[in-house]
């Protein structure tokens, strides 16, 4: 082997070491998630990759910075951090407390966000420990005073959420304190208390100090949420007799009310009741009133009834009375005046017949027996006579010669 052939080969194991060292400047591979910016090593220049694939590095540079990242301020070790990194807050009641969650952060795309993210903070983490958390423990401690420990803890817990996250976005609340007097609910009494409001424009929007620093960067925060909030030990102590004194004022207030509505529900009852005997006292009477009124109406149609009879036999007697009469007329009443004149000596004759007017037996001067009527005969003969004359009763025979 000449020295010329040695030297070709060392000159190129050399330029394959160095390709080889090399390589690794020349492109870069950018994933699906990652923002990369690529400094060029003269002159400085920066180049901005949001797409994916392999790309021409020139030896520059290069930074990674992800495109979506969960930052965690949460007191739980297996989350973000290995220490407590929870924000703190002041309720206006004086209440201490640390709120722990998370929010998901994603940055931006365009050359002239990038590029000032990029020259001011030059690291994802920097990012997020140096813009993004800074801005929450603002939001986080600008929205305590917005209500109280116990408020927090259920009432506007929700409230709670909706003003960091839009603090957060949108910038910090303009506020105003105002006394106010209300109900304190465990003791029922009237107390002034501090309360601290949203400051508002003329379209009822909130006031706010300043633009949010993630409006400046075009950064997009979403999904927060809470999964703690870590109460002073007082303050929970607190929460939690208040939870317990109100729940036992609810309970009171439940059993009056629920007594209240049994003596409703028994008045009720007894209403209903009165109302069913005196309506059945009604139908009863409905019932006494409907049977007099058919009692009325049969004695009436008995009435008609019996007038209705009563003519009848006013009728029928009138009839036969001028039938009598217009017999009586026509014959002169012979037939009742024989029946009279026969009553009337009949009796006449049974009773003079029971009389002894004379001896039954008269011995005369000659010694010869005689009978004879003497007065009897008399009697009955004027007797005849008047009562023929009374009734006007001729009792000749009439000659039929004549």
């Amino acid at each position: 082997m000449n020295t010329k052939s040695v030297v070709i080969g060392v000159v190129s194991v050399l330029l394959l070491i160095m390709g080889l060292s090399f390589s690794s400047r020349i492109a870069e591979n950018v994933p699906a998630d990652k923002i990369v910016i690529i400094q060029d090593p003269i002159d400085g220049e920066l180049h901005f990759y949001t797409t994916q694939g392999l790309k021409y590095q020139n030896f520059g540079t290069p930074t990674s910075y992800s495109k979506s990242v969960q930052y965690w301020f949460s007191n739980m070790a297996d989350q973000g951090g290995e220490k407590d990194e929870s924000l703190g807050t002041v309720f206006n009641d004086g209440g201490e407390a640390s709120i722990s969650g998370s929010v998901r952060v994603e940055l931006p795309t365009d050359v002239e966000s990038l590029e000032e993210l990029h020259t001011k903070y030059g690291s994802d983490r920097a990012i997020i420990q140096e813009l993004v958390r800074p801005v929450y423990e603002k939001a986080v401690f600008m929205s305590g005073p917005l209500m109280s420990s116990k408020e927090s803890y259920a009432d506007k817990k929700t409230k709670l959420i909706y003003y960091i996250e839009d603090q957060a976005k949108n910038g910090i609340y303009q506020t105003i304190s105002e006394d106010v007097k209300g109900i304190d609910p465990i003791t029922g009494k009237e107390k002034t208390v501090t309360v601290v409001k949203i400051a508002l424009d003329k379209n009822n929007q909130p006031l706010r100090d300043a633009q949010s620093p993630l409006q400046k960067f075009k950064i997009k925060t979403y999904n927060f949420s809470i999964n703690e909030i870590g109460y002073d030990p007082k303050v929970k102590k607190q929460i939690e007799d208040q939870q317990t004194a109100i729940m036992s004022v609810q309970q009171a207030i439940a059993d009056a009310k629920k007594a209240e509505q049994g003596a409703i529900t028994a008045e009720q009852q007894g209403i209903a009741k009165a109302a069913t005997a005196k309506w059945e006292r009604e139908v009863e009477k409905a019932k006494a009133v409907v049977a007099a009124e058919e009692r009325l109406q049969v004695a009436q149609l008995d009435n008609l009834a019996a007038e209705q009879t009563k003519q009848k036999d006013i009728k029928l007697g009138e009839g036969e009375a001028a039938r009598k009469k217009l017999v009586m007329q026509a014959d002169g009443a012979l037939e009742k005046k024989l029946a009279t004149y026969k009553e009337v000596m009949t009796i006449a004759f049974q009773e003079i017949g029971k009389q002894k007017w004379v001896p039954e037996t008269q011995i005369n001067s000659g010694g010869s027996v005689a009978t004879s009527g003497g007065p009897m005969m008399d009697l009955l003969t004027m007797l005849n006579a008047k009562v023929a004359k009374d009734l006007a009763l001729d009792m000749t025979i009439p000659n039929s010669s004549k």
